[in-house]
């Protein structure tokens, strides 16, 4: 045992504790895929959202023009159809861009928000310029479907809408 105490042998030496960055390849995946996760949920959200608010407004305009067929009040019809279209961009647009617009400027941006293709009727010409002027007026002298169809058409492209705008 004499020559055992002798050699010349060094204590056990412990590697260095393992850092904890950088994380090993796993963690990166799961990361990586928890963030894909929480992304693809907004996204389902905010189309679920935008869907349901086209959905209601579809079936408000369809209340709208069936009330409209039964009493023919024209100043009714463009009274429903303003607020209607107002509700509609207040829940779709942001709030600081849409809810000042009166008169022109309205009509403008409702313009704004589609390209008409071969619709020559807008807002700001023809039966649309109704939304501004029937309201003021005693008896409302307007072509009521092509209203309703100018909105129904408005309304119909909703889901485009919101990347034309952004």
């Amino acid at each position: 045992m004499d020559g055992a105490e002798s050699l010349p042998l060094r204590d056990i030496h412990l590697p260095n504790p393992v850092s904890w960055w950088p994380p090993a390849l796993g963690w990166w995946m799961l990361i990586i895929l928890l963030i894909l996760v929480i992304l693809s949920i907004k996204i389902f959200l905010v189309i679920k959202r935008r869907r349901s608010v086209q959905i209601a407004a579809i079936k408000a305009l369809k209340q709208i023009s069936e009330a409209f067929k039964t009493d023919q009040d024209a100043h009714r019809l463009v009274k429903s159809l303003s607020i209607l279209m107002r509700r509609i961009c207040l829940s779709y647009f942001p709030r600081k861009k849409v809810a000042a617009l009166t008169g022109e400027k309205w009509l403008l941006f409702l313009d704004e928000c589609l390209d008409w293709g071969n619709l020559t009727d807008r807002f700001s010409q023809g039966s649309g310029r109704a939304l501004i002027t029937a309201p003021y007026q005693k008896r409302a002298e307007i072509d009521g479907d092509q209203l309703l169809f100018l909105c129904g058409h408005w309304i119909k492209a909703l889901p485009l809408l919101k990347e034309k705008k952004q």
